[in-house]
């Protein structure tokens, strides 16, 4: 269950300031945050947690931003709304190098040369954040433009969009898993929506644990675009996994999490290629 403190914030400089503190947590295991400005022109700071964080702890890091401005702090699950239905609700298309990705409402904006990749509103997350979303895209686009890539992960796929891009605009086979069975489901329909669904294998599997990791393995790319804390927890499987010349792409992380997130990747032996920023979001390739 995720769980979610909101916390009003008088300005932007602020709620970028308890985002960065936050996001940098080790204490919290790199909580994702997100702002969200008001009609009156405050700032609202959402903050997710997969666990029942240390309240003591969390009190004290938004003290040390906030001061005596600190609100209360309540932590509370988040409510069960469709997330990618409210995500894509006046969205617009999401572009990055080649692809563009739309909901259905926009396919008339869709332009000769685009790799169009639609994703349907449906119960699984992964339209994803601009930057995040936008971030492995071009990557993708940059890496499969540049060399050819065999056995391919998208790990935390969502509703399956950074596999259909690798799919649809480079005609290579992706092993697409999460560990929720809807976003494997989703990713599925959403696969053969786009054309690709004989070339995503949608498999459940939580945990390198499950046999359809080394049915695949070697992996001669593996994209992780979850969240900081389960990147840092992963670094020794992924990197297990991962073929001799192999690349890793990493997103999901804020600016202030990468070099957390970098740290527990050249423990493993990888080394750090290539960070992008995007609208305050890191995407990371490393490789041996």
């Amino acid at each position: 269950m995720t769980l979610i403190a909101s916390l009003p914030v008088a300005t932007e400089e602020l709620a970028g300031a308890l985002v960065e503190a936050l996001g940098a947590s080790e204490e919290l295991d790199f909580p994702t945050a997100a702002t969200t400005e008001q009609p009156d022109k405050s700032w609202v700071v959402d903050i997710y947690f997969e666990e029942q964080p240390d309240e003591a702890t969390l009190a004290r890091l938004v003290r040390d931003v906030m001061g005596d401005a600190t609100p209360p702090i309540l932590v509370a699950p988040l409510p069960d709304e469709d997330w990618v239905a409210k995500s894509l609700e006046g969205l617009k298309p999401v572009r990055a190098g080649r692809f563009m990705v739309h909901g259905s409402h926009d396919r008339s904006k869709v332009q000769p040369d685009d790799v169009a990749i639609e994703i349907e509103a449906g119960e699984a997350f992964g339209t994803g954040h601009h930057g995040t979303t936008a971030g492995c895209l071009a990557e993708i686009d940059r890496l499969c433009s540049a060399r050819e890539f065999g056995s391919i992960l998208d790990l935390g796929t969502g509703t399956g969009v950074l596999a259909i891009a690798i799919a649809k605009a480079f005609g290579k086979r992706v092993l697409a898993t999460d560990i929720d069975p809807v976003a494997t489901r989703v990713t599925h329909e959403n696969a053969v929506l786009n054309g690709v669904g004989a070339l995503i294998d949608a498999e459940t599997a939580e945990g390198f644990g499950n046999p359809v990791f080394a049915a695949h393995a070697p992996f001669d790319l593996i994209i992780a675009n979850i969240l900081a804390g389960p990147l840092i927890a992963l670094a020794g499987d992924i990197v297990r996994h991962l073929a001799p010349d192999g690349v890793v792409v990493l997103s999901g992380l804020l600016t202030a999490q990468g070099p957390a997130v970098i740290a527990a990747y050249e423990a493993e032996g990888l080394r750090l290629e290539r960070s992008g920023e995007m609208e305050g979001w890191l995407t990371l390739t490393l490789s041996r």
